[in-house]
């Protein structure tokens, strides 16, 4: 049977790369996967297998041990992974996101020292944005660095990090007014701290701590925290870049690499989603035959179809475009935004087909109707990524009256 979402113009080393990792899919996330989220476990034989395929270097360069692969190559890894439980690309994801920033953004130094370990899966990266009051306006943060000595000291508590508990690496955003003047504009007056501390939970570092797990309604198994710092002290050469006042534009391009890699999430459960419908539609008869013979079951199959295909085709060319060097914002929102909003659309749908058996946690749509709700707002909600659109547009179509 012809695979939906296929992606034209890929090397042999990529399509090497994306089929092993899809095999490994097959045989060993989705026959657990269920189970697992069930009971909110971490999924430690999947994470150890991924390490053993390389996929923690994927995308870091060859000379610090990494594949060297490209963000499209990643992007369709992450869809795959998705495609067999959305926990486990988030493991990877925020991981991918602190070794990018790393890369285009860190001192040889920094790189040398983490990239390395971070492309063998020995560190584990997790990224630190939000805070309990703040939510998507980002200029708003209140947690802050200050100067001392060659330290500075942190104190605030943040938010919503995936891989809190079991990352020994955290990019942290906070505010450091040091060498910048009152009135300066939020975004000029922030920084990111490569904070290293041990996995677990409690006091991981003097001044650090991890409370337990928040508890989910779906998006299970992978651990979500806050941070909590309060007089958490940190050398000045732990400076992601070694400026301060640079932290909101790196985070902000970590973040496009983000939205890229929940586009893919989304298209990896719509996905999966469009393989559970299909096949109970054959299975399931009523009125003397199975209901994919009946019109309105073929209609919604076919709608579920044309979404996955297009979130997909919008995915691949935001990643290419981030690849290219060239500014990707408008097409990785784009993207974000539509296959979020496409994958909860037809993770309903096959939820319908389903009927009353789609209710019971026997059956794994049940599972998937509880994670899409996850990326309409993971990376930014739908009205950010709108806004994000909407600006870009009027700069790329200014009206010259």
């Amino acid at each position: 049977m012809a695979r939906l979402a296929q992606t034209a113009g890929l090397t042999d080393v990529q399509q090497e790369i994306i089929s092993t990792v899809r095999d490994f899919v097959d045989k060993e996330i989705i026959p657990v996967a269920t189970g697992l989220e069930h009971r909110d476990e971490y999924p430690q034989q999947i994470v150890d297998g991924l390490k053993e395929l390389g996929l923690f270097g994927l995308m870091i360069p060859e000379e610090y041990g990494g594949l060297g692969e490209s963000l499209l190559t990643y992007a369709l890894c992450v869809e795959e992974i998705a495609r067999g439980w959305m926990s486990v690309s988030g493991i990877i994801n925020t991981h991918f996101i602190v070794a990018y920033m790393l890369k285009q953004h860190g001192t040889q130094e920094q790189k040398d020292h983490f990239l390395p370990r971070m492309a063998a899966g020995d560190i584990r990266g997790a990224f630190s944005m939000s805070e309990p009051g703040l939510g998507s306006d980002v200029s708003a943060i209140t947690s802050k660095a200050v100067k001392d000595g060659d330290e500075y000291v942190l104190t605030g508590q943040k938010m919503w990090l995936t891989n809190g508990g079991t990352s020994s690496l955290v990019a942290v955003l906070v505010r450091s007014d040091e060498g910048h003047p009152e009135g300066t504009a939020p975004h000029k007056s922030m920084t990111t701290f490569l904070v290293e501390k041990e996995p677990g939970f409690g006091e991981v570092r003097p001044g650090l701590t991890i409370p337990g797990k928040i508890d989910k309604m779906g998006y299970k198994g992978v651990d979500t925290t806050e941070l909590i710092m309060d007089g958490l002290r940190i050398p000045a050469d732990r400076v992601l870049g070694g400026v301060t006042g640079r932290g909101f534009y790196q985070m902000m391009d970590g973040v496009e690499v983000g939205r890229v890699n929940v586009a893919a999430r989304g298209c990896g459960v719509a996905q999966r989603a469009f393989e559970l419908g299909v096949q109970y539609a054959q299975q399931r008869h009523t009125f003397g035959k199975p209901i994919a013979q009946h019109q309105a079951i073929q209609f919604k199959l076919a709608e579920m179809a044309t979404k996955v295909e297009a979130a997909h085709a919008m995915m691949v060319n935001a990643a290419r475009k981030k690849d290219s060097g060239e500014r990707n914002d408008l097409e990785a929102g784009m993207a974000k935004y539509l296959a979020s909003e496409y994958c909860k659309e037809v993770v309903e749908d096959a939820f319908r087909i389903h009927g009353g058996y789609g209710f019971s946690k026997e059956y794994e749509i049940e599972r998937l109707y509880r994670e899409a709700p996850m990326l309409l707002i993971g990376e930014g909600t739908a009205e950010i990524q709108k806004m994000i659109i909407g600006r870009r547009l009027l700069e790329e179509y200014r009206f010259q009256g």
